[in-house]
């Protein structure tokens, strides 16, 4: 396996945190190392100065895709942490339902939840059981849920609903398996009724959200820590403009707000905080 020079780790360190946001420090040579090296090898490369500076030419960006890929996390599961998911289940959607129901019986009632670091689309799927677990006749509902990433092998499978037997064993409950998946080979594929609730993008979290639009629920967990202090407080600035008033934002469970986003107030539900703006 290649081994990174001090100077390659900074160079391409610096090269990561420009296109991702992700931020890495000189501890991190282990993950350079173990991540791209097999990425490095593959193309011929005779050091990481080299994958550098392929990354750095290559006008297609095919290779900054690859590495993007190859250096996130995508560490996730189904109802990762619980609570959130009880959370959005008992305050945060029958309080938008409340919310937002129209005086009017015909109008449906429009809710929309971003998961905004949605790897390979676990997050998100729970989201949408947990919504056809409590209300079970849609018609009277528009959901929109969106799934962003970063990463397009992460999209690609979130986009394809399909999981083995360890990412399926990882948080999913068995009668939640059997109600929502189908055998597929050695592995489960979430079925259409699921699949067609949501939908996935790609967007970097460092960019601007104006494409995104304004949403009622945001998801955001446990990709701030990747992140440097500035670009955490930049980061939950644009989440704050992109959600409604009375909107929720929830965060990983180790992450605090406080003395990034002066914006945002936490509030506690059972064994979960979760922000509003002021």
């Amino acid at each position: 396996m290649l081994k990174i020079q001090p100077h390659e780790l900074k160079a391409i360190a610096q090269y990561i945190h420009s296109i991702s946001g992700i931020y890495l420090d000189q501890s991190k040579s282990y993950l350079f190392e173990t991540r791209l090296g097999s990425l490095a090898e593959k193309l011929g490369c005779a050091s990481f100065q080299d994958l550098y500076n392929k990354a750095r030419t290559d006008s297609t960006k095919s290779l900054e895709r690859s590495i993007i890929d190859a250096i996130s996390t995508n560490e996730t599961l189904f109802f990762r942490d619980k609570s959130p998911f009880e959370l959005l289940q008992h305050k945060i959607l029958p309080e938008m339902i409340d919310a937002r129901t129209p005086s009017a019986p015909q109008l449906k009632v429009p809710i929309k939840i971003w998961s905004a670091a949605a790897s390979t689309g676990q997050e998100l799927y729970s989201i949408a059981i947990v919504i056809k677990e409590l209300i079970r006749d849609l018609s009277r509902y528009q959901f929109t849920l969106l799934g962003t990433d970063i990463s397009d092998a992460a999209l690609a499978q979130a986009s394809y609903g399909k999981y083995n037997r360890f990412e399926i064993e990882r948080g999913l409950d068995q009668r939640y398996l059997q109600r929502y998946f189908t055998l597929f080979g050695d592995s489960w594929k979430i079925k259409d009724e699921i699949r067609s609730m949501v939908s996935f993008r790609k967007h970097n979290l460092m960019q601007p959200f104006t494409s995104v639009g304004k949403f009622d629920v945001i998801f955001c967990r446990n990709v701030a820590i990747y992140f440097t202090l500035e670009d955490r407080k930049a980061l939950f600035n644009r989440l704050a403009d992109n959600l409604a008033d009375d909107g929720f934002l929830v965060i990983g469970s180790t992450e605090s707000l406080t003395g990034i986003c002066p914006r945002f107030v936490p509030k506690r539900h059972l064994r979960t905080i979760f922000y509003q703006k002021k």
